[in-house]
């Protein structure tokens, strides 16, 4: 059995759903590190030492839950999820699906841990009542995280060159000449002459709205790594730009520009005249698998998300960081959060000789979401305030 080994007819047990498809869930690649952990683990085990240290006897998955939260239930690492699937490897075929209602039963003989789907030599007992089911298994299926702490930062930052935004189709009119609208105001926009707003199949229909891209800069070399356009709303181009053909004085007709028609959707900000629009980009899946980066990572936060008024960030909020796709950053990965020494001056030593105090662990935070030279990510757990320059490693 491995450490996760169930009786048979067991149930698929603590994995994760990738996203609200369980077909694509089953689909989801496992990299070989993490089989190769899971198998290494089966053998025999993990330490009891290294189980958290109020890790239940029995406990029984709710609805609601996470991967995430039962592998720091269970474990002092949450990001080692591999050795919870390595648990129970023999009846799971691939580890990203899990589904209420199962009940895990912690078992410690001979100095290792083993967590059971039911109780050691018995079947699981799976208790079925008549009713009729509505939903879906992809339904039930429990998120590595709870999806409504990243759902509205998945479309909203966006980090573009120098002239993405100021080439973006802007706002030119409101109704009844408004300065400010709000959510279910008609506003009308137009592009350039090279990219005209249309509703041909294929064009963009939904935007979000943004204003004032600012620089990205890396906190150490001063290097702009991109520019971050500022979230103000999201829209949904409801007609073209067009041309009308108007009566004129002399009996015919004048064809007249005619910008297109944007119905904003929801705003974080009054939406203004001269504010942009960016194409929404495609919706990926709702959850993460978290895991600990492949290769050595030291990143450094550049920003927290949310402008100016944040100089610092807590548990919950997103910063920006100075790795991206190009340094091999994946949304899932789970960084380790250190907070950058004060200088001080010594005054035991007669001279007064400055010296830095060691970096100290933080907190964790996982990355969501990538762009090329920039990542965000979510702080999952902090100590102390996050502040820009702050360094993110790989999780010990």
């Amino acid at each position: 059995m491995g450490i996760f080994g169930t009786a048979c007819g067991a149930v698929t047990l603590l994995a994760a759903a990738l996203g609200s498809s369980t077909a694509w869930a089953q689909n989801f690649p496992v990299t070989a590190d993490q089989r190769a952990t899971a198998q290494q683990v089966a053998s025999q085990g993990i330490p009891v030492a290294e189980l958290a240290p109020n890790a239940p006897e029995v406990y029984v998955v709710k609805r609601g839950d996470t991967l995430w939260a039962i592998s720091g239930l269970y474990l002092r690492k949450p990001w080692r999820w591999p050795e919870l699937w390595g648990m129970n490897m023999q009846s799971i075929a691939n580890p990203h699906l899990i589904f209420p209602g199962q009940t895990l039963y912690l078992d410690r003989t001979g100095g290792y841990a083993r967590l059971r789907s039911g109780m050691p030599g018995q079947p699981e007992d799976v208790r079925i009542s008549p009713r009729t089911r509505s939903d879906s298994l992809a339904d039930t299926a429990l998120p590595t995280l709870q999806p409504h702490l990243i759902e509205p930062f998945l479309v909203e930052p966006q980090v573009v060159d120098a002239d993405t935004l100021e080439k973006a189709p802007r706002i030119v009119a409101t109704v009844d000449d408004r300065v400010l609208m709000a959510a279910g105001d008609r506003v009308y926009a137009r592009g350039d002459m090279t990219k005209p707003l249309e509703m041909a199949p294929g064009e963009p229909r939904y935007f979000g709205i943004y204003r004032n891209a600012v620089a990205l800069k890396d906190p150490v070399t001063g290097e702009i790594l991109g520019y971050e356009a500022q979230f103000v709303g999201k829209g949904e181009l409801v007609r073209g730009e067009s041309l009308e053909d108007t009566p004129n004085a002399k009996g015919g007709f004048t064809s007249e520009y005619v910008p297109a028609t944007v119905d904003i959707l929801s705003t974080r900000e009054e939406v203004r005249a001269n504010d942009r629009l960016l194409p929404t980009p495609a919706r990926g899946f709702l959850s993460y698998v978290p895991r600990a980066p492949e290769q050595p990572v030291s990143a450094r936060v550049v920003s927290i998300y949310g402008g100016s008024a944040f100089a610092n960030a807590a548990q919950n909020q997103v910063v920006a960081i100075n790795l991206g796709r190009q340094d091999g950053i994946e949304s899932g990965h789970v960084l380790q959060l250190l907070t950058g020494g004060q200088r001080i001056k010594d005054t035991t030593d007669e001279a007064k000789s400055m010296i830095k105090l060691p970096s100290e662990k933080n907190g964790m935070a996982m990355v969501f979401r990538t762009f090329d030279r920039v990542s965000y990510a979510l702080i999952l757990s902090v100590r102390n305030q996050v502040r820009v320059g702050d360094t993110l490693v790989n999780p010990r």
